[in-house]
Order: C-alpha cells, then structure tokens, then sequence
C-alpha cells in the first residue's frame, strides 16, 4: 500500500478553502499512485477553531464538507480530520474526529480518546473523549487511526502519564500492524527532535509502523511546522515532509521505502521559518497587503523588518525612524543602511518638536525633567505616529519588543507594545542575536554596527540596557528557568545571586498587567506569554528566597 502524507496549510473556519485543498491534494496524491491520502486534525474546520464550536450551523456546515469528498475517494481513500456530533444523551455535544473515506462511503469513523487540556491546549471545554479503539481493513492491513494526543501517553516516553489508558497498547491489542496519527501539533523549538523519539520510540517498542501527518501554518499566535513523518517497526525514519510548507510525501508499506523531503538543519533555520510563515499566514488570513514598523537602529527592529521583508517583500514593508533628541546619528544611519539592504520603503519623522509641544501643553510649569513618564511619552508619540499610518494605509503595525524585555516590563504601554502582531514576543534578546547573524551568514544584511553596539532605548542620554538589566546571557537563562521550567527562586538562586534572582522575580510579576494588553505574538518556546501562560494579574504569592 502506498500512503501519501499530505500535510497542508488551513485557515480556521474557512470549510471550503480548506475542502478545496484536501480535493486538490489527493488528486497530487492519485497522480503519485498512492492508495490513501492522509490529512492533519481537523483538517476541514482548521485548528483549533475554539469558539465557533458553539454555533451548531459551523458543525453542520462542517459535516456537509465530508459529503463533498466523497467523490474522490474513489482512486485513492481520504483520511482527513472534522468534527463530529455526539448523539449520546450525557456529554459535550461534539467529538474531535477523523472520517476514513474510500469509493464515496464513510468506511470508518475515529473519535479523538485523548483530550489535551494544558499548555495551548483547551479540549476538554469542547469536546467528548471516546474510550473506543478503531482499525480499519484496507488493502489487507488492519489500521489504526489515532488522533493526535491519542499517541502521546506511552508510560515508557513520560515522566508522568495525564490519562488512564493508553490508545496505542488497545490498537496493539486488537490486532492493528499499522498506526495513522492524524495531528495539529504547535511548533515550538526542536519539537520535531522529540515527535522523532517518542513515536520511533513507541513504534519499536510494539514493533507497528507509524504514519505521523502533521499541519503546516500560522493561525492567530500557534505556528505549526509539519514535518509530518513515517517510522517502520524498528523506530527509523522512512519518510520525512519539509518543514513550513506544504507537501505531500509517499510511504510503500509493501517495500518500507520513502521520501526524505529538504529540512532544517539548524534551530536559527527553524525559528527563521516559523516567524516568517506566521507572518505571512496572519497577513494573507487577515488580508493585510503590508506592514509597517518603527526603525530604532536597534536588534529587535532590524531583525523584525528582516524577517519581515524575506516574508512579505521589501515593496511590501515601510520602516519609519522616528528619532529624538537623545537619538544618536548612528542608528538613525543604521536604520537607512538597513532599509535599504532590505530594499524596503523608508520615512525619517523627528519627533523632538512634538515631544517639546506634549511638555509644553501637559505641564508647562514643570519643565522638562526627563523621569520615566518623559521617558515613556516618547515611545507614546511614536506609536501615535506609526498608528496613523497603520490607520491611514492598512498596513499592519509590528510591534518589535523580544521576550526578555517583554518579561520583566522593560516596555512601554501604549507605546513600543502598540501593534498587531510581534514576531519577536517569545524570543529571548540572545535569540534575537543568533537569528540576526543567521539572516546574515551569506551576506550583511543588519549592518555589523547594529549587532555590536549596546543594546540601548535611547530616550535619554547614554542609556543603556543593562543599566536596568543584568547581561542578557544571565537575564534570558533566569527567565528561561522561571517561566518555562517553572522552577522556584530558591533553586534559580543555587545559580545565579539571590539578590539579582529576587529583582527579576518581582519584575516579572509586576508586569504581568502589561503583558495582558500586549499585541499577539508568535509562540516558539514551550511556554510563550499569550494563551498558554494564566497567570493571574492580582496575586499576593510570595515568590521568596
């Protein structure tokens, strides 16, 4: 049997486009003499499509899009993700579900046993878990199917198992000698790595094969990478899609062979690709033609417009300096050299005088006396600024503010957090540099002086980052081990001084009401601020040492 791993980029809520892809990709999988053509979860609704879970008119609609496959499942049998009714009197009214469908019939149904609820992840609000297993006989194998997290509770890969019974040992058990997980399964760094270990693991370990089909694409801040893959019995990898786009690979079960398609080979190469298809899908979904970004001669800045002009086009993205009286010449060159190593669209607006006239008409008896308030009204005019453009155009304002910065509030409300979309929000500041020097390992693109000058927010004279802030290197690991290994200060401070770990701590909790009113940013890391990170804003936890 030949099966065509067919992982595609869909939008959520769009049932036709997303139905016209699955039509399109199985005729490519027909033409490759594959007998079934594989597709992520929820392939037809999108994933996750949350809310819209709650008009019955979104889940018939859906159901109607499963008819139209139909008359191509004649050629080659269709294997794709939709949501399903419970008619069960007692339970959530919807299962997470897959149809196998082959010559214009539903041959079998497999509703999702395993519900993730942590993390990203809220199924359990929307969705009835089944307890039964399915196989499907085709083409003489007797095939499991499996729906994402339904392969993630093997107790040998797992320091702790979430659920009660483990889909994998009942398929065994009930005969099946080949396993389909159709998946949605968000990006995060080296998250591949580990679907590689555990499924080749599980693989071996009940001697099955395992074809593993993953979605590709941005929806809102989830990226997801594909590189959907099949194992044979010992755990190798036969068949490998790309990663961050879409493709469709075949696996002959009959002579264990495959494709092994071009992937990334470094995490730099893997980050770079996720945000720029997290832009580009959140601009070609929300239908915004171009993006806008203020220019500071900073890292952040200049590795966002990068990213930004390999994603969109350099006709397509407008940088606008924006320099104060404590701008230095230097950045204000930086920002035009790298405009135009971009070839991107490029404004110099000063904002000096609007910033005397705010002081003038706000508190004309105090004077200029550069506090934080004085500090911070600068970033304040120019996102007014930037804002009108947006406004003026339609154009999508990026906001540029990293993890790092993000974290302890080294941010302004209203002000450089004023945006759509950041693509940066869940990179930390040394991140942030190994990418820049990605994006120029074949030539410079971020001119040098950029990433060899301090860090700096310029709305003073001679500031400089670690005025506030410890070195990056020591900040980014502190953070790193509070917010997404969730370990104590105490443990945090065998490491690192008590006092520097104490500051940090209080910084990153003060500035959780910031982060609540923050633009949408991507997420790479296991744990992004955004909807995986609930953390209250009011709190009285005392996080000493």
């Amino acid at each position: 049997m030949k099966i065509a791993l067919a992982q595609i980029n869909t939008k959520v809520g769009d049932l036709n486009g997303n139905t016209d892809k699955i039509t399109d990709f199985t005729q490519r999988a027909v033409k490759q003499g594959a007998d079934l053509a594989v597709f992520p979860e929820l392939s037809i609704t999108g994933y996750p499509p949350k809310d819209l879970l709650d008009f019955e008119a979104f889940i018939e609609d859906n159901i109607a899009q499963i008819e139209k496959l139909k008359e191509y499942s004649f050629k080659t049998a269709i294997l794709c993700g939709f949501i399903d009714k419970n008619t069960a009197a007692a339970g959530k009214k919807h299962f997470n579900a897959a149809a196998f469908i082959h010559n214009g019939e539903i041959i079998a149904k497999c509703h999702k046993n395993l519900l993730p609820f942590y993390d990203v992840f809220d199924e359990t609000r929307y969705f009835e878990p089944s307890n039964k297993p399915v196989i499907v006989n085709f083409k003489g194998k007797n095939i499991g199917l499996t729906i994402c997290e339904d392969i993630w509770n093997d107790k040998d890969d797992l320091d702790r198992s979430l659920y009660k019974h483990n889909p994998i040992t009942e398929l065994v058990k009930n005969g099946a000698d080949l396993i389909l997980n159709i998946s949605a399964s968000p990006y995060t760094i080296n998250k591949e790595k580990e679907r590689f270990s555990v499924i080749g693991s599980i693989a071996s370990k009940y001697s099955i094969p395992i074809v593993y089909v993953n979605q590709i694409g941005g929806n809102d801040d989830l990226l997801f990478d594909g590189s959907s893959f099949a194992v044979d019995k010992t755990g190798s990898i036969k068949v490998r899609c790309s990663d961050f786009i879409e493709d469709i690979a075949i696996y002959d079960t009959e002579n264990n062979t495959g494709e092994i398609h071009k992937y990334s080979d470094s995490e730099e190469k893997s980050i770079f690709k996720a945000l720029r298809i997290g832009l580009q899908d959140y601009c070609k979904k929300m239908k915004f033609p171009k993006v806008i970004l203020g220019l500071s001669g900073g890292i952040d800045s200049a590795v966002t417009a990068a990213i930004a002009a390999f994603a969109l086009g350099g006709s397509n993205v407008l940088g606008i300096t924006l320099p104060s009286m404590y701008s230095s010449q230097g950045s204000i060159d930086d920002s035009k050299k790298l405009a135009q190593n971009l070839n991107i669209q490029f404004k110099e607006i000063p904002i000096t005088n609007l910033f005397t006239s705010y002081i003038k008409n706000i508190q004309p008896e105090e004077g200029v006396l550069m506090d934080l308030a004085e500090e911070n009204l600068q970033a304040r005019i120019r996102a007014n600024i930037l804002m009108m453009y947006s406004n003026r155009y339609g154009h999508l304002l990026l906001s540029t503010g990293n993890k790092s910065e993000i974290s302890v509030g080294y941010c302004t409300l209203y002000g450089d957090m004023s945006g759509g979309l950041n693509l940066l929000s869940d990179l930390p500041k040394t991140m942030v540099y190994r990418l820049a020097r990605f994006i120029n390992k074949d030539h410079e693109i971020i001119p040098e002086s950029i990433l060899t000058k301090p860090p700096s927010a310029e709305l003073r004279p001679d500031q400089k980052d670690q005025d506030s802030l410890p070195p990056y290197e020591i900040l980014d690991d502190i953070l790193k081990m509070f917010i997404e290994e969730n370990k104590m200060p105490s443990e945090i401070a065998q490491k690192y001084p008590a006092e520097t770990v104490q500051k940090i701590i209080k910084k990153i909790n003060n500035s959780e009401y910031k982060r609540k009113q923050a633009t949408l940013g991507l997420k790479i890391t296991t744990k992004a601020f955004g909807s995986g990170r609930r953390f209250p804003i009011v709190q009285g936890y005392d996080f000493k040492i």
